[in-house]
C-alpha cells in the first residue's frame, strides 16, 4: 500500500512517524483526526513486535513440553506477529530479518511437533530453543536441527522467502514506475523547452507564460534505492527471483522437508537479492545466483539427505 508517512493531528498539532507507530492515531492526545504531510510512499510493514516471555514461563511450568491450552495462544500470537509484518518500510526495501524468520519456523516447529507419535529430547530441546530466542530473532544452525523437525525449518523458509518475493517483486514494480515516469517527465521538458524556443523565437513577448513544476502524489516517487540507474537493476532481479521461485515451489512440495542448509540457502538468497535491489551490488547478485545454486534440490527425495 501507499502511505503518507509523516502525519499531523488536526487536534493538538503534534507531529509524528506512522512508519513507527503503525497507526494514524495521534500519540500525544489519542485523536483519530490526523492528515498525511508529506508524498505518499510504499509500506507494507508495521512496528510489530512480538513478546514471548510469558509462553515461556507457561511452558518452563509445565510438565509437559507443549500443554495444550498455551500452544494455541503461541500460534495466535506467531501468526498475528507473521501476518502484521511487511519488507518494505517507507519506501524502503528492507532485509528479510532473523525475528520474522524465528517466528515462521517457531510457528511450522510447534505445528510439527504435534504431529509426532514419539518425539525425542532432541526435538523437545530443539523446539524449547526456538521457543527460547525467538522473539530476539536468534535460531538454532542448521546442523542442529533434528531430523523429525527439518521440514519445518524447510517450510519456514517457503514462507518467509514468498512473502519476502512478493513484496520484492511489488517494490521492483514501483521502481519501474518511477522510472517510467521521470522518462516521460524528461520527454515532456524537452518538448517544451523546444516550444517555449520555438515562441520565443516568434514573439519575444511572451515570457508570461507560467509553468507549473509542482510534483503531483502520483508523479511523486514511492521507493527509494541507492546507486546510480537504478532501472537497471529490474530486469535481473527479477529473473533471480523467478529462478527463486522455481527452488522454492520444489521444496513447498516435498513439505519442507529437506536438508536445513539447503532451506537456509533459500532465505540467503532472497535477502541477497533484496541487497542488490537496494544498493546495486553486483556482488550481491552473484551471491544470491551462488545460493540459488546451492538450493537446488531437484536431485533430492523426501527425507533423503
Amino acid at each position: 500500500m501507499k502511505v503518507r508517512g509523516e502525519r499531523e493531528c488536526q487536534s493538538c498539532g503534534t507531529r509524528w512517524s506512522y512508519y513507527e507507530t503503525g497507526s494514524v492515531a495521534c500519540p500525544s492526545c489519542g485523536d483519530l483526526r490526523s492528515v498525511g504531510v508529506d508524498a505518499r510512499t510504499a509500506h507494507t510493514d508495521t512496528s510489530a513486535s512480538i513478546d514471548l516471555s510469558a509462553h515461556r514461563e507457561r511452558f518452563g511450568d509445565a510438565p509437559d513440553t507443549l500443554p495444550r491450552s498455551g500452544t494455541e495462544d503461541l500460534q495466535s500470537d506467531l501468526r498475528e506477529y507473521c501476518r502484521k509484518r511487511g519488507f518494505i518500510d517507507g519506501g524502503r526495501l528492507a532485509t528479510l530479518d532473523e525475528t520474522y524468520l524465528a517466528a515462521r519456523e517457531l510457528l511450522e516447529a510447534v505445528d510439527c511437533f504435534e504431529r509426532l507419535r514419539e518425539p525425542t529430547d532432541a526435538d523437545r530441546e530443539y523446539l524449547l530453543a526456538l521457543l527460547a530466542g525467538a522473539d530476539d530473532g536468534d535460531r538454532p544452525p542448521a546442523d542442529e536441527v533434528p531430523t523429525a523437525l527439518r521440514e519445518a525449518r524447510g517450510m519456514a523458509a517457503v514462507r518467509a522467502v514468498e512473502a519476502y518475493r512478493s513484496d520484492a517483486l511489488d517494490f521492483l514494480d514501483e521502481l519501474e514506475a518511477g522510472a517510467d515516469r521521470n522518462d516521460a517527465d524528461r520527454n515532456d521538458a524537452d518538448r517544451n523547452g523546444t516550444d517555449r524556443n520555438d515562441a520565443e523565437s516568434v514573439d519575444t513577448e511572451s515570457d508570461d507564460v507560467e509553468i507549473d513544476e509542482t510534483e503531483s502524489d502520483e508523479e511523486a516517487p514511492t521507493v527509494t534505492v541507492d546507486g546510480e540507474n537504478p532501472e537497471a537493476r529490474i530486469g535481473p532481479a527479477r529473473d533471480a527471483f523467478e529462478r527463486l521461485r522455481d527452488r522454492v515451489t520444489r521444496v513447498d512440495a516435498l513439505g519442507g522437508d529437506v536438508p536445513p542448509a539447503a532451506a537456509d540457502a533459500l532465505v540467503e538468497a532472497a535477502d541477497a537479492l533484496g541487497e542488490y535491489v537496494r544498493t546495486g551490488d553486483e556482488t550481491a547478485l552473484t551471491n544470491a545466483d551462488d545460493l540459488i545454486d546451492d538450493a537446488s534440490v531437484d536431485d533430492l527425495d523426501p527425507g533423503g539427505g
